[in-house]
């Protein structure tokens, strides 16, 4: 079992479950495998978080504005320390997006 704080991503069914933190260092980490993860993803499970930092956030709602280019508008699960302070402070929605923001391929 990793440590608590370890970052990681997997797959579970059509779930990407994230833990640990997801912080500046863990996000480029994550990215690849992430990203590879990402076909027929409809969540995005957060519960397993301990905190997400600025990079953390970007990582994250960009998997999520990937998701809506494919017509998945993903349902976040779990509010890990951070996400809530920072989605505030960059205006996002519950779902990771800025509103009325319009996807471009």
């Amino acid at each position: 079992m990793r440590p608590p704080t370890e970052a990681a991503v997997r797959r579970d069914g059509d779930t990407l479950v994230f833990g640990g933190a997801i912080d500046r260092s863990a996000a480029a980490s994550l990215w690849p495998a992430a990203n590879r993860l990402l076909e027929g993803t409809q969540r995005m499970v957060l519960t397993e978080v301990t905190s997400v930092d600025s990079a953390g956030l970007a990582l994250l709602s960009e998997l999520a504005a990937r998701l809506r280019l494919v017509g998945t508008t993903p349902e976040i699960v779990g509010e890990p320390s951070g996400l809530l302070e920072l989605s505030t402070a960059y205006r996002l929605t519950p779902g990771l997006d800025f509103p009325g923001a319009t996807p471009t391929p």
